[in-house]
């Protein structure tokens, strides 16, 4: 039942039907080109970029029961819904599609995906909640990520908080709806929701000369001293409700969002961004655990490369053994369970003298591994 699937299945399906919607309305105004953009931005954006790439543990990890075949039965109904949507501009790759689909499964018997009938929407599976949320998760997350990148701090490294910036109780609960999604996608252990007012977010605003310039003419001076000197309270309102009046010469002028620049500064320790109406602010401090439990990520990374490099089946067990490293002791220490299970590892040996096995350097650890099927 369409119910008791994830919120990620819940959310994609609503998608997919937005899709069907919107490719619909597109042909029936002959516009192949709006059509083509709509269904390729679907799935790169949305199916594969986000759908698929968040799901992967649940597709390749853990038993066959009910999580995986939801994951399954989602994504199948996606690709299945993708190949009819094309079929009218990509005919040949679309139909290909559709019977590798179909000739595995049985799921329709049509000879050919243009002999089948064209998807129309489910309004009942939209869910517009669950869309905003997801959106904003994937704000957030992209605003975490490219702060990451512009501290060069790997994704692999765990940090200790994000803060979001948030203008009312319902986007606060919006986002909460999906907040281990974005914790587990940006490699972060906790948020913390803080109002536009906060005093930890500095935020600069300037007038925007391009456009108050032709507005304002002559009165251009005293509407950018008056906004170059607005307090944290009127910023927020500014940024809450995109418009603000101010007073020049017993008159009242509306000022919009678009017509200042507002930019939040670096605090100690802490990096920030903003964009699409989000400012979130990265912890960058990092400590001896984090940088314990980051390692460990990496080794299982650079196992799980091996296991591939070797053609292991999924489910085969190893045994690992370690050059020893005076860093690697109170890695495993820590970590040990976690990386055996990542890793589906019966047991890890630490060897002060190790011929065999691959060279691995990453960040200051120089090591050697060794992997062996049990």
């Amino acid at each position: 039942p369409h119910k008791e699937k994830t919120e990620i299945d819940q959310w994609i399906l609503s998608e997919l039907n937005l899709l069907i919607e919107n490719v619909d309305n597109a042909f029936n105004d002959y516009d192949p080109t709006k059509a083509c953009r709509s269904i390729s931005e679907f799935v790169q954006e949305l199916l594969s970029n986000w759908y698929v790439r968040l799901s992967r543990r649940r597709f390749w990890k853990g038993d066959y029961e009910k999580d995986k075949i939801s994951g399954y039965q989602t994504l199948f109904e996606c690709l299945l819904t993708i190949s009819k949507l094309c079929s009218p501009i990509a005919p040949f790759y679309s139909d290909n599609l559709y019977r590798d689909l179909c000739s595995n499964t049985g799921f329709e018997k049509f000879e050919s995906v243009h002999l089948s009938d064209f998807p129309k929407p489910k309004t009942k599976l939209r869910n517009l909640n669950l869309e905003k949320s997801m959106k904003n998760a994937r704000i957030i997350s992209s605003l975490a990520l490219s702060l990451r990148k512009k501290e060069r701090i790997k994704v692999r490294q765990p940090l200790n908080k994000i803060l979001v910036t948030i203008l009312s109780e319902s986007e606060k609960k919006s986002i909460l709806k999906v907040k281990k999604l974005i914790l587990s996608e940006i490699n972060v252990k906790e948020i913390e929701f803080i109002d536009n007012t906060n005093n930890l977010l500095q935020k600069e605003i300037k007038p925007n000369y391009k456009l108050l310039g032709p507005k304002f003419g002559k009165k251009l001076q005293k509407v950018s001293s008056i906004i170059e000197n607005f307090t944290p309270e009127k910023i927020h309102e500014l940024e809450k409700n995109e418009i603000l009046k101010i007073k020049i010469d017993n008159e009242y002028i509306p000022i919009k969002l678009s017509d200042v620049n507002i930019i939040s500064k670096d605090i100690d320790g802490w990096t920030v961004a903003k964009n699409s109406g989000f400012t979130v602010a990265l912890d960058i401090k990092i400590n001896q655990n984090l940088i314990n439990e980051g390692v460990s990520r990496e080794l299982i990374n650079r196992i799980q490369n091996f296991r591939k490099d070797a053609e292991l089946e999924v489910t085969d067990k190893i045994i690992i053994y370690l050059k020893n490293n005076k860093k690697l002791k109170p890695v495993l220490d820590e970590h040990l369970d976690y990386i055996k299970a990542e890793t589906l590892s019966i047991d890890i040996h630490l060897k002060e003298d190790l011929s065999e096995g691959s060279l691995v350097e990453f960040d200051d650890i120089n090591t050697r591994i060794l992997i062996k099927k049990v």
